[in-house]
Protein backbone atom coordinates (compact mmCIF):
# COMPACT_ATOMS: atom_id res chain seq x y z
CA UNK A 1 0.00 0.00 0.00
CA UNK A 2 1.36 3.40 -0.88
CA UNK A 3 2.49 5.62 1.96
CA UNK A 4 1.70 9.29 1.55
CA UNK A 5 2.98 12.34 3.41
CA UNK A 6 1.22 15.65 2.69
CA UNK A 7 4.30 17.53 3.84
CA UNK A 8 6.68 15.71 1.45
CA UNK A 9 8.09 18.61 -0.58
CA UNK A 10 9.12 16.30 -3.38
CA UNK A 11 5.51 16.24 -4.58
CA UNK A 12 5.68 12.46 -4.96
CA UNK A 13 3.04 10.57 -2.98
CA UNK A 14 4.77 7.24 -3.47
CA UNK A 15 3.45 4.09 -5.07
CA UNK A 16 0.81 4.69 -7.70
CA UNK A 17 -0.27 8.01 -6.27
CA UNK A 18 1.08 11.40 -7.26
CA UNK A 19 0.42 14.42 -5.06
CA UNK A 20 -0.98 17.51 -6.81
CA UNK A 21 -0.47 21.08 -5.69
CA UNK A 22 -2.43 22.05 -4.07
CA UNK A 23 -29.41 23.56 8.07
CA UNK A 24 -58.29 30.73 22.43
CA UNK A 25 -61.27 30.25 22.13
CA UNK A 26 -63.66 31.43 24.81
CA UNK A 27 -66.82 29.52 25.55
CA UNK A 28 -69.96 30.65 27.35
CA UNK A 29 -72.26 28.31 29.18
CA UNK A 30 -75.24 29.59 27.20
CA UNK A 31 -73.79 28.72 23.80
CA UNK A 32 -76.08 26.31 22.06
CA UNK A 33 -74.90 22.88 21.08
CA UNK A 34 -74.73 23.63 17.36
CA UNK A 35 -72.35 26.50 17.95
CA UNK A 36 -70.17 24.23 20.05
CA UNK A 37 -70.15 21.61 17.31
CA UNK A 38 -69.29 24.19 14.66
CA UNK A 39 -66.40 25.56 16.71
CA UNK A 40 -65.13 22.07 17.41
CA UNK A 41 -65.20 21.11 13.73
CA UNK A 42 -63.30 24.26 12.73
CA UNK A 43 -60.69 23.62 15.40
CA UNK A 44 -60.26 20.01 14.30
CA UNK A 45 -59.84 21.10 10.70
CA UNK A 46 -57.13 23.61 11.61
CA UNK A 47 -55.34 21.06 13.78
CA UNK A 48 -55.44 18.56 10.94
CA UNK A 49 -53.79 21.07 8.61
CA UNK A 50 -51.01 21.79 11.06
CA UNK A 51 -50.41 18.08 11.64
CA UNK A 52 -50.16 17.56 7.87
CA UNK A 53 -47.47 20.22 7.50
CA UNK A 54 -44.04 18.97 6.49
CA UNK A 55 -42.04 17.99 9.60
CA UNK A 56 -39.54 20.57 10.80
CA UNK A 57 -41.40 23.51 9.26
CA UNK A 58 -42.09 26.72 11.16
CA UNK A 59 -45.12 28.45 9.66
CA UNK A 60 -46.14 32.12 9.56
CA UNK A 61 -44.44 35.46 10.01
CA UNK A 62 -44.48 35.76 13.81
CA UNK A 63 -43.31 32.20 14.39
CA UNK A 64 -40.55 32.55 11.81
CA UNK A 65 -39.39 35.87 13.24
CA UNK A 66 -39.13 34.32 16.71
CA UNK A 67 -37.26 31.33 15.29
CA UNK A 68 -34.66 33.63 13.73
CA UNK A 69 -34.35 35.61 16.99
CA UNK A 70 -33.71 32.41 18.94
CA UNK A 71 -30.47 31.74 17.07
CA UNK A 72 -31.50 28.16 16.32
CA UNK A 73 -30.09 26.66 13.12
CA UNK A 74 -32.30 27.19 10.06
CA UNK A 75 -31.68 25.33 6.83
CA UNK A 76 -33.85 27.33 4.42
CA UNK A 77 -36.41 30.13 4.34
CA UNK A 78 -39.22 29.79 1.79
CA UNK A 79 -41.04 33.02 0.86
CA UNK A 80 -43.87 33.70 -1.55
CA UNK A 81 -42.60 34.95 -4.88
CA UNK A 82 -43.04 38.71 -5.23
CA UNK A 83 -44.16 39.21 -1.60
CA UNK A 84 -42.19 42.10 -0.15
CA UNK A 85 -44.64 43.89 2.13
CA UNK A 86 -44.60 44.50 5.87
CA UNK A 87 -42.71 42.24 8.26
CA UNK A 88 -41.61 39.85 5.53
CA UNK A 89 -38.83 42.30 4.62
CA UNK A 90 -37.49 42.19 8.18
CA UNK A 91 -37.58 38.39 8.17
CA UNK A 92 -35.73 38.18 4.86
CA UNK A 93 -33.12 40.69 6.00
CA UNK A 94 -32.43 38.70 9.17
CA UNK A 95 -32.14 35.48 7.19
CA UNK A 96 -29.69 37.05 4.75
CA UNK A 97 -27.70 38.46 7.67
CA UNK A 98 -27.38 34.96 9.12
CA UNK A 99 -26.47 33.44 5.77
CA UNK A 100 -29.67 31.40 5.52
CA UNK A 101 -30.70 30.60 1.92
CA UNK A 102 -33.90 32.48 0.97
CA UNK A 103 -35.90 30.64 -1.69
CA UNK A 104 -38.79 32.24 -3.56
CA UNK A 105 -41.58 29.79 -4.36
CA UNK A 106 -45.17 29.85 -5.60
CA UNK A 107 -48.03 30.03 -3.11
CA UNK A 108 -48.97 26.44 -3.98
CA UNK A 109 -45.56 25.25 -2.77
CA UNK A 110 -46.02 27.05 0.53
CA UNK A 111 -49.44 25.45 0.88
CA UNK A 112 -47.83 22.03 0.59
CA UNK A 113 -45.03 22.82 3.03
CA UNK A 114 -47.47 24.24 5.60
CA UNK A 115 -50.03 21.48 5.17
CA UNK A 116 -52.64 24.08 4.20
CA UNK A 117 -52.20 26.16 7.36
CA UNK A 118 -52.22 29.96 7.12
CA UNK A 119 -48.57 30.62 6.28
CA UNK A 120 -48.67 34.40 5.54
CA UNK A 121 -46.22 33.88 2.71
CA UNK A 122 -43.35 32.43 4.71
CA UNK A 123 -42.24 29.00 5.94
CA UNK A 124 -38.89 28.22 7.57
CA UNK A 125 -37.18 24.85 7.64
CA UNK A 126 -35.56 24.45 11.04
CA UNK A 127 -32.63 22.07 11.50
CA UNK A 128 -33.00 19.08 13.81
CA UNK A 129 -29.76 19.97 15.58
CA UNK A 130 -27.27 22.81 15.57
CA UNK A 131 -24.44 22.79 13.06
CA UNK A 132 -20.80 22.99 14.06
CA UNK A 133 -17.69 24.32 12.31
CA UNK A 134 -15.04 22.45 10.35
CA UNK A 135 -12.59 23.19 13.18
CA UNK A 136 -15.01 21.51 15.59
CA UNK A 137 -14.83 18.34 13.50
CA UNK A 138 -11.04 18.39 13.62
CA UNK A 139 -11.25 18.88 17.39
CA UNK A 140 -13.38 15.73 17.65
CA UNK A 141 -10.58 13.75 16.02
CA UNK A 142 -7.98 15.32 18.32
CA UNK A 143 -10.04 14.55 21.41
CA UNK A 144 -10.20 10.88 20.40
CA UNK A 145 -6.49 10.76 19.61
CA UNK A 146 -7.25 9.72 16.03
CA UNK A 147 -6.32 10.95 12.57
CA UNK A 148 -9.28 12.79 11.00
CA UNK A 149 -11.74 10.91 8.83
CA UNK A 150 -14.19 13.41 7.36
CA UNK A 151 -17.05 13.02 4.90
CA UNK A 152 -17.96 15.81 2.45
CA UNK A 153 -21.39 15.64 0.79
CA UNK A 154 -21.46 17.56 -2.48
CA UNK A 155 -24.96 18.32 -3.79
CA UNK A 156 -26.77 15.42 -2.10
CA UNK A 157 -30.30 16.82 -2.03
CA UNK A 158 -32.31 13.65 -1.45
CA UNK A 159 -32.94 13.41 2.33
CA UNK A 160 -33.00 9.62 2.30
CA UNK A 161 -29.60 9.44 0.61
CA UNK A 162 -28.19 12.07 2.97
CA UNK A 163 -29.48 10.20 6.00
CA UNK A 164 -28.01 6.94 4.74
CA UNK A 165 -24.63 8.60 4.11
CA UNK A 166 -24.66 10.00 7.66
CA UNK A 167 -25.47 6.54 8.98
CA UNK A 168 -22.56 5.01 7.06
CA UNK A 169 -20.21 7.75 8.24
CA UNK A 170 -21.14 7.34 11.89
CA UNK A 171 -20.89 3.55 11.72
CA UNK A 172 -17.37 3.90 10.29
CA UNK A 173 -16.35 6.19 13.13
CA UNK A 174 -15.99 9.29 10.95
CA UNK A 175 -15.42 12.45 12.93
CA UNK A 176 -17.84 14.64 11.02
CA UNK A 177 -19.72 15.56 7.87
CA UNK A 178 -19.47 18.77 5.83
CA UNK A 179 -22.39 19.96 3.68
CA UNK A 180 -22.94 23.14 1.64
CA UNK A 181 -25.55 25.76 2.51
CA UNK A 182 -27.13 25.43 -0.91
CA UNK A 183 -27.96 22.44 -3.11
CA UNK A 184 -28.02 20.07 -0.19
CA UNK A 185 -30.45 18.34 2.10
CA UNK A 186 -30.21 19.82 5.58
CA UNK A 187 -30.75 18.16 8.93
CA UNK A 188 -34.47 17.71 8.43
CA UNK A 189 -36.67 15.13 10.20
CA UNK A 190 -36.52 12.98 7.05
CA UNK A 191 -32.73 12.99 7.12
CA UNK A 192 -32.70 12.19 10.84
CA UNK A 193 -35.08 9.27 10.32
CA UNK A 194 -33.12 7.90 7.37
CA UNK A 195 -29.93 8.08 9.42
CA UNK A 196 -31.53 5.78 12.03
CA UNK A 197 -30.55 8.32 14.68
CA UNK A 198 -26.90 8.51 13.61
CA UNK A 199 -27.19 12.27 13.14
CA UNK A 200 -27.29 12.59 16.94
CA UNK A 201 -23.83 11.07 17.21
CA UNK A 202 -21.83 12.86 14.52
CA UNK A 203 -20.76 16.46 14.05
CA UNK A 204 -22.20 18.19 10.98
CA UNK A 205 -20.80 21.45 9.59
CA UNK A 206 -22.61 23.59 7.02
CA UNK A 207 -20.35 25.85 4.96
CA UNK A 208 -21.03 28.52 2.32
CA UNK A 209 -18.38 27.16 -0.04
CA UNK A 210 -17.18 23.57 -0.21
CA UNK A 211 -14.15 24.43 -2.31
CA UNK A 212 -12.93 26.87 0.35
CA UNK A 213 -13.54 24.25 3.04
CA UNK A 214 -11.47 21.73 1.07
CA UNK A 215 -8.59 24.20 0.75
CA UNK A 216 -8.76 24.87 4.48
CA UNK A 217 -8.59 21.16 5.25
CA UNK A 218 -5.61 20.69 2.95
CA UNK A 219 -3.73 23.40 4.83
CA UNK A 220 -4.15 21.41 8.04
CA UNK A 221 -2.64 18.30 6.43
CA UNK A 222 -5.82 16.50 5.43
CA UNK A 223 -5.73 14.55 2.15
CA UNK A 224 -8.75 14.86 -0.13
CA UNK A 225 -10.28 11.87 -1.89
CA UNK A 226 -13.14 12.13 -4.40
CA UNK A 227 -15.34 9.08 -4.88
CA UNK A 228 -15.88 8.84 -8.64
CA UNK A 229 -15.58 6.26 -11.39
CA UNK A 230 -12.23 5.69 -13.05
CA UNK A 231 -10.08 6.14 -9.97
CA UNK A 232 -7.82 4.01 -7.81
CA UNK A 233 -9.61 1.02 -6.23
CA UNK A 234 -10.58 1.96 -2.69
CA UNK A 235 -8.65 -0.95 -1.18
CA UNK A 236 -5.40 0.35 -2.69
CA UNK A 237 -5.70 3.78 -1.06
CA UNK A 238 -4.02 4.75 2.19
CA UNK A 239 -6.63 6.04 4.65
CA UNK A 240 -4.34 5.82 7.68
CA UNK A 241 -3.39 9.47 7.19
CA UNK A 242 -5.77 12.42 7.75
CA UNK A 243 -8.48 11.94 5.12
CA UNK A 244 -11.62 13.60 3.79
CA UNK A 245 -13.76 11.75 1.25
CA UNK A 246 -16.10 13.64 -1.09
CA UNK A 247 -19.32 11.95 -2.25
CA UNK A 248 -21.51 13.53 -4.92
CA UNK A 249 -25.17 13.47 -5.87
CA UNK A 250 -26.80 10.61 -7.73
CA UNK A 251 -27.23 12.57 -10.95
CA UNK A 252 -24.24 14.88 -11.24
CA UNK A 253 -21.62 13.30 -9.02
CA UNK A 254 -18.87 15.43 -7.55
CA UNK A 255 -18.44 18.88 -9.10
CA UNK A 256 -15.56 19.53 -11.48
CA UNK A 257 -14.00 22.12 -9.14
CA UNK A 258 -13.89 19.73 -6.20
CA UNK A 259 -12.50 16.95 -8.36
CA UNK A 260 -9.72 19.27 -9.46
CA UNK A 261 -8.95 20.20 -5.86
CA UNK A 262 -8.78 16.56 -4.79
CA UNK A 263 -5.53 14.67 -4.29
CA UNK A 264 -6.93 11.34 -5.46
CA UNK A 265 -9.92 9.82 -7.21
CA UNK A 266 -11.09 6.67 -5.44
CA UNK A 267 -13.49 4.12 -6.91
CA UNK A 268 -15.40 0.99 -6.00
CA UNK A 269 -14.79 -1.60 -8.76
CA UNK A 270 -18.03 -2.94 -10.24
CA UNK A 271 -18.45 -6.25 -12.03
CA UNK A 272 -22.15 -6.32 -12.97
CA UNK A 273 -24.16 -4.59 -15.67
CA UNK A 274 -25.15 -1.52 -13.59
CA UNK A 275 -22.47 1.16 -13.81
CA UNK A 276 -22.84 2.82 -10.41
CA UNK A 277 -23.75 2.32 -6.77
CA UNK A 278 -26.16 4.43 -4.77
CA UNK A 279 -24.10 7.13 -3.06
CA UNK A 280 -24.84 5.76 0.40
CA UNK A 281 -23.71 2.28 -0.68
CA UNK A 282 -20.46 3.65 -2.07
CA UNK A 283 -19.95 5.59 1.16
CA UNK A 284 -20.49 2.45 3.23
CA UNK A 285 -17.91 0.50 1.22
CA UNK A 286 -15.20 3.17 1.14
CA UNK A 287 -15.63 4.38 4.73
CA UNK A 288 -15.65 0.83 6.07
CA UNK A 289 -12.28 0.25 4.41
CA UNK A 290 -10.98 3.51 5.89
CA UNK A 291 -12.18 2.38 9.33
CA UNK A 292 -10.53 -1.02 8.90
CA UNK A 293 -7.19 0.51 7.94
CA UNK A 294 -7.07 3.02 10.79
CA UNK A 295 -8.06 0.45 13.41
CA UNK A 296 -5.62 -2.13 12.08
CA UNK A 297 -2.88 0.47 12.32
CA UNK A 298 -3.78 1.35 15.93
CA UNK A 299 -3.81 -2.32 16.93
CA UNK A 300 -0.31 -3.00 15.55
Amino acid sequence: MASINRYDNSGNGGGKHTKKQHTGSYSRANLNQSARNSSSEQGDALLSKVINASPGMVIGRNATAELLKSGRSVDKLFVRRGDREGSINVIIAEAVKRGIPVIEVDNSRLNVLSGGAHHQGVVAMAAEKDYCTVDDILDVARSRGEVPLIVIADGIEDPHNMGAVIRSAECAGAHGLIIPKRRSAGLSPAVTKSSAGAVEHIAVAKVPNLAAAVESLKKTGVWIYTAEAGGVPYYECDFTLPSAVIFGSEGEGVSRLLREKSDFIVSVPLYGKINSLNVSCAAAVILSEAARQTRTRHSM
